[in-house]
C-alpha cells in the first residue's frame, strides 16, 4: 500500500480532553506515530473518565472519539527521571505538541528555547485558551467561553432569544485542526532548514478568525450583523428554513440562476412575480418571501420537496443526531468506521472526513493507558532494571 503522508513522523503530544487530541488525531489518522503522554499519577487522560458511557476501567466514549490511532506512553514530566526520559524522546521526534494553560509549557520545559540543545528541527506546538504571551496565558478558558467572548455567540439562534452556543464544542475542534495545520507547516518548514520553532494557536483567537466576514463589515463599514429568523443568511434570500406540511426544509438559493429553477419547480404566480426576481429584492422583501414560500411548501411533507428539489436546488433536511446518524447517505460514503475495541468488537466512530486516493482513512481503537511505555522505553535504551526503578520511583 502507498505510504500516509506523514509516515515517519514521530510527534509527542502532553495532551488531554478534546482541542488537542482532536487536532492531534487527525496527525495520527494521516499517519504519525503520535505519542500521547500520560501522567499515570493523575490516571492519564482526564477525557478517560469522561461519562456518561465507559468501556472497562479508564476507557470511556468520550476518550475513543479523540484518540484512535496514537500510542499511549505514561510519563510523569515533573519528576527528574521522568524528564530525563521524555528528553530522549524528544531526541527521536519531529515534534512536541501540547494544550496546556497558556503559563504551563515554559514551566514545563517544553518550548523551542528550552528543547532546542537537545534537536534543533524540533517543532513546538502550544494550543492554549488564550496565548502565552499575554496577560491572559495563566488563564483557564473553555470553547463557550470563546464562543460568548469572541461575539459568536451573539450571531447565533432566534433574534428574540437569548445568545446561544454551538450544538457542540466546535472552537476546541477548530482550534485543534488550525494548530495541527501549524505544526505540519512548521515540521515542513524544520525538514527543509533543519531548525524547528514555536507554534502557537488560541481558542479565543481562533473564535474570533471565525467572525470571518462580519468582522471585516464591521472592521470596515461599521456594519453589525443581526441574528434573523429562520438561521437565514444575513443578506441573501432565500437562504433559510423553511416550514413545510409536516417539518422544516432548509432552501439556499443563493444566486438567480437558483432562484429561477426554484420558482420554475414550486410553479407558483406569486412567487414569479417582478419583486422577487432579483437579488436585491428578495431580501427587501424577505418577511412575505417566507411567508409564500412557507405557503406552498405547505402542500407536502419534506420528504416530497427532498425528492423533488435534490440535484436542482441546494436544500437539507433538518435531522436531529439519530436521523443524522441513522442517514443511509452517511454509510454509503464510509464516514461511519468500525473500529473494534476489547469491551465492543462492534464500536463505530465517524471516519476521517480526508479521503486519500479516493479512499477513507482507517482506525485502530485507542489504547489502555500506558499500553506503549515498555516498547518505548526499550527503544530509548532502558533495560528492564532501569524500567522497573522508573516505575518504583513513579517516574512512568
Amino acid at each position: 500500500m502507498t505510504p500516509l503522508p506523514l509516515d515517519g513522523v514521530r510527534i509527542i503530544a502532553v495532551e488531554q480532553y478534546g482541542a488537542g487530541p482532536y487536532g492531534s488525531m487527525y496527525l495520527a489518522d494521516l499517519g504519525a506515530e503520535v505519542i500521547k503522554i500520560e501522567n499515570p499519577a493523575i490516571g492519564g487522560d482526564v477525557s478517560r473518565q469522561t461519562g456518561p458511557f465507559f468501556l472497562g476501567e479508564n476507557d470511556s466514549y468520550f476518550y475513543q472519539t479523540f484518540n484512535v490511532n496514537k500510542k499511549s506512553f505514561t510519563l510523569n514530566l515533573k519528576s527528574e527521571e521522568g524528564r530525563k526520559v521524555f528528553e530522549k524522546l524528544v531526541k527521536t521526534a519531529d515534534a512536541v505538541t501540547n494544550n496546556l494553560r497558556g503559563d504551563q509549557p515554559q514551566k514545563l520545559g517544553i518550548t523551542y528555547e528550552q528543547l532546542k540543545h537537545i534537536n534543533p528541527k524540533i517543532v513546538c506546538g502550544h494550543l492554549s485558551a488564550y496565548g502565552r504571551d499575554n496577560d491572559r496565558a495563566s488563564w483557564p478558558g473553555y470553547d463557550y467561553l470563546m464562543q460568548a467572548e469572541a461575539g459568536l455567540m451573539s450571531l447565533t439562534g432566534e433574534p428574540d432569544q437569548a445568545p446561544t452556543r454551538f450544538g457542540v464544542s466546535m472552537v476546541d475542534f477548530m482550534t485543534g485542526a488550525v494548530a495541527s495545520l501549524g505544526l505540519t507547516a512548521a515540521m515542513l518548514g524544520a525538514h527543509r532548514t533543519g531548525q524547528g520553532r514555536d507554534v502557537d494557536v488560541s481558542l479565543f483567537d481562533v473564535a474570533l478568525h471565525q467572525l470571518s466576514y462580519p468582522a471585516t463589515w464591521y472592521l470596515n463599514e461599521s456594519h453589525v450583523v443581526q441574528r434573523v429568523a429562520r438561521s437565514a443568511h444575513p443578506a441573501t434570500v432565500p437562504c433559510q428554513l423553511y416550514k413545510t406540511q409536516d417539518s422544516f426544509v432548509f432552501l439556499m438559493a443563493m444566486t438567480d440562476k437558483f432562484w429561477d429553477v426554484l420558482v420554475d419547480i414550486l410553479d407558483d404566480e406569486v412567487l414569479k412575480e417582478s419583486r422577487f426576481a432579483q437579488v436585491a429584492g428578495r431580501r427587501e422583501n424577505r418577511d412575505v418571501l417566507t411567508t409564500e414560500i412557507d405557503r406552498v411548501l405547505a402542500a407536502h411533507p419534506t420528504a416530497h420537496w427532498l425528492e423533488v428539489l435534490k440535484g436542482r436546488i441546494p436544500c437539507a433536511p433538518v435531522y436531529d443526531v439519530p436521523e443524522a446518524l441513522n442517514n443511509q447517505y452517511i454509510r454509503d460514503i464510509g464516514m461511519v468506521q468500525s473500529v473494534p475495541h476489547p469491551q465492543n468488537e462492534k464500536m463505530e466512530i465517524l471516519a476521517n472526513p480526508i479521503k486519500l486516493d479516493g479512499q477513507r482513512l482507517s482506525g485502530k481503537a485507542a489504547v489502555p493507558m500506558g499500553t506503549d511505555t515498555q516498547d518505548l522505553l526499550n527503544e530509548l535504551g532502558y533495560s528492564q532494571a532501569d524500567i522497573a526503578e522508573l516505575s518504583a520511583n513513579k517516574a512512568v
